[in-house]
């Protein structure tokens, strides 16, 4: 079977193509003095996948209370690599005594972040009475 010039132009460009999928990165740009004022918090990380760790970083943890009383957190992430990094995250909320809050919601949610990026991820409480908050991340 002779291998024409137009086959293997397309070959060519499909290879070229998937290659590129995986090497995304993204450009960013935000003020360099910022008007949002953050109430950062101080965190305690525990660290076992060292290999998601030295791809997907988390930058800061910021928290609220939006004007119902349910506590709002965000979590900033950055994707330290130039590939795609698929990952997971799970939020468990505690009561002022430190009990889980037991909710639907405690499901692992999947996400991807491009090369580069850095990506805020949002949750609110789902009840009132959930006072504190645990976020885990696992490799996907």
């Amino acid at each position: 079977m002779k291998i024409t010039f137009l086959r293997l132009a397309g070959l060519a460009t499909l290879a070229a193509s998937l290659l590129q999928c995986g090497c995304s990165t993204v450009n960013t740009v935000e003020p360099a003095e910022s008007a949002a004022q953050r109430q950062m918090l101080s965190d305690k990380r525990v660290i076992t996948d060292t290999t998601l760790y030295g791809r997907v970083r988390i930058v800061g943890l910021n928290t609220a209370t939006v004007s119902t009383g349910f506590l709002k957190v965000q979590v900033e992430v950055q994707n330290l690599s130039s590939s795609v990094q698929p990952f997971a995250y799970r939020i468990e909320w505690f009561d002022e005594n430190g009990m889980v809050v037991n909710t639907p919601t405690s499901a692992w949610i999947d996400r991807q972040i491009q090369g580069g990026e850095a990506l805020s991820l949002t949750a609110i409480a789902p009840t009132e009475t959930a006072k504190d908050f645990r976020i885990k991340f696992i490799a996907r």
